[in-house]
């Protein structure tokens, strides 16, 4: 019976590659090859659930376990001692484990690990195999279940896909800018392997979004709403904290459960929790007191990713934002936005939207194009 699973999830999965061009299709064939894998990982996840499982069996449960953790270390010991490969395995887990091949190019890493695909399924009795899937050339490792490279699954395959896991290119729970600068980042890595092109690249983002001239859509947070009667009382959730306010105004506007609410995060005088400084994207649109928190999503959104991504090469990529003109980050830093209800702004909100605060020239920029080229600014770039 798990043979036929098993069996039957390759073959859904071979049938996406062939119709990887039919989005629908290929959405469709991949919840049933993750049901078939869920339904295999289920039934030994039911052996060993002695207090909810109906029959449960410990023993069954542990000796799976024990059978993989085995087959997985005979199968690195293997490929280490094979001296003819001249691979080494940094990452193992569960069912599958990266091989290194130093110095190796795209056609000795396909001919080695079908080699090595070979060599491990015959020391192991039917119905486990080893697959060989595919080669990353780049690639980075940063942590378990955390990798992203340059994706080639044959060998006549030209040009690579961009493969990501677990970062902060494919997760939800970011603004899409944090998503398109990674990922940007990663390919001019990649493709350049110059350090100093990834930099300029940061800096002028860094400086569109002090500027304010990034787009609101990209700056905005998507969390689940997962109902009133499921926060514990007092939580300091965004999506919660919106609908008590909206509800406060109409009980209507209540999104329904799994609902993603849009929020953005503006500046506020000092001290203030960042709670308060929630707001919706309308109301920053609406009012022209309040100002997207530049500060905040530049040091706590979009550089903790790169410098987890770019230390591991020794890169200080906060450094990066240092080493900015100081009047780029004064011009915005200084400035009070989420004023209470009824404020009509301050002095100091004209100031930064209207004037130059160097040449005192009027301007919608924060700075002036003129004394942007006299501190030497990074030029604007119009996109991510």
């Amino acid at each position: 019976m798990l043979e036929e699973i098993l069996n039957t999830r390759i073959m859904v999965k071979q049938s996406m590659k062939t119709y990887k061009q039919d989005k629908a299709l290929t959405k469709l064939l991949d919840a049933r090859q993750l049901g078939l894998k869920l339904i295999a990982n289920v039934t030994f996840g039911y052996t060993a659930a002695n207090y909810s499982g109906r029959m449960p069996s410990v023993e069954v449960g542990d000796s799976i376990v024990h059978k993989a953790r085995e087959t997985l270390e005979r199968a690195i010991r293997m490929v280490n001692d094979t001296k003819k490969w001249g691979a080494r395995v940094v990452y193992g887990d569960t069912d599958s484990m990266f091989v290194l091949l130093k110095g190796a190019t795209k056609e000795q890493a396909f001919k080695i690990g079908k080699e090595i695909a070979e060599a491990v399924t015959a020391t192991n009795p039917k119905p486990i195999k080893l697959k060989f899937e595919k080669v990353y050339l780049p690639c980075v490792l940063q942590t378990k279940k955390r990798y992203v490279g340059y994706m080639y699954e044959s060998l006549d395959q030209k040009e690579p896909v961009f493969d990501a896991k677990g970062i902060e290119t494919v997760r939800r729970d970011g603004c899409p800018a944090v998503s398109k600068i990674l990922e940007r980042s990663i390919k001019l890595l990649f493709e350049t392997r110059d350090i100093s092109q990834v930099k300029q690249f940061v800096q002028r983002q860094c400086v569109k979004i002090l500027d304010g001239r990034a787009s609101i859509q990209d700056l905005t947070f998507a969390k689940e709403y997962r109902g009133s009667g499921s926060y514990r009382p007092g939580a300091c959730i965004p999506a919660l904290e919106l609908t008590r306010r909206m509800m406060a105004y109409d009980r209507r506007l209540e999104p329904r459960v799994s609902e993603r609410v849009p929020y953005v995060i503006v500046y506020g005088t000092p001290g203030v929790p960042l709670i308060q400084l929630v707001r919706r994207p309308t109301e920053v649109l609406q009012d022209p007191t309040l100002r997207l928190n530049a500060t905040y999503y530049i040091t706590k959104q979009i550089l903790p990713p790169l410098a987890r991504m770019f230390q591991l090469i020794g890169v200080d990529v906060f450094s990066w934002y240092q080493e900015l003109p100081r009047i780029q980050k004064a011009s915005c830093s200084s400035v009070v936005g989420g004023e209470e209800a009824g404020r009509k702004g301050t002095i100091s909100q004209y100031f930064t939207t209207l004037h130059c605060p160097v040449c005192d020239e009027l301007t919608q920029l924060g700075v002036c194009s003129r004394c942007h080229l006299l501190c030497g600014c990074p030029q604007r770039h119009p996109h991510y």
